[in-house]
């Protein structure tokens, strides 16, 4: 009997992680529309103010207010999903789990000191140690403004 209590437990252990639902912002994210985020990335400002849909890995979350996350979208490039402060809250549980985000990619250049102060600026949101010594070249921000998302 205890056996095939504890067996059951374990069917549903590992039946229900299954059957969890998407979290969807504003109806959901245009899956039927992604687009390579290699490509999109090599392309940059051909995209620059386009609708895409991107489909990254959730790497961190907004810990004050949840209204931005970043996307690992391939081995070493990353999007930044940010909406204004309420429209859409991003849980912390979403890191480490997959997002598609529809909505305009913007692309933005930085210069040296604008690189720093950015860097440094994400740093103390996060709690990191920065410095700004350490930065050498300017840096591109890859950031989409989302009109839906979805997290499995």
């Amino acid at each position: 009997m205890f056996t095939r209590t504890v067996m059951g437990l374990l069917l549903a252990l590992c039946v229900l992680p299954a059957q969890a639902k998407p979290l969807e912002f504003a109806g959901g994210a245009d899956r039927t529309k992604v687009i390579d985020a290699t490509k999109l990335l090599s392309q940059a400002p051909k995209y620059h103010q386009s609708e895409v849909t991107v489909k990254g890995t959730v790497t961190k979350v907004c810990k004050k207010r949840g209204c931005w996350m970043t996307l690992s979208v391939d081995n070493t490039e990353q999007i930044t999903v940010k909406v204004r402060d309420g429209d859409m809250v991003f849980p912390m549980s979403a890191v480490g789990k997959t997002a598609y985000a529809t909505g305009r990619f913007e692309v933005f250049e930085l210069t040296l000191e604008k690189s720093r102060r950015y860097l440094a600026h994400k740093a103390e949101e996060n709690g990191e140690v920065f410095d700004a010594d350490a930065i050498q070249k300017p840096i591109t921000v890859y950031r989409l403004k989302p009109n839906a998302v979805t997290i499995l």
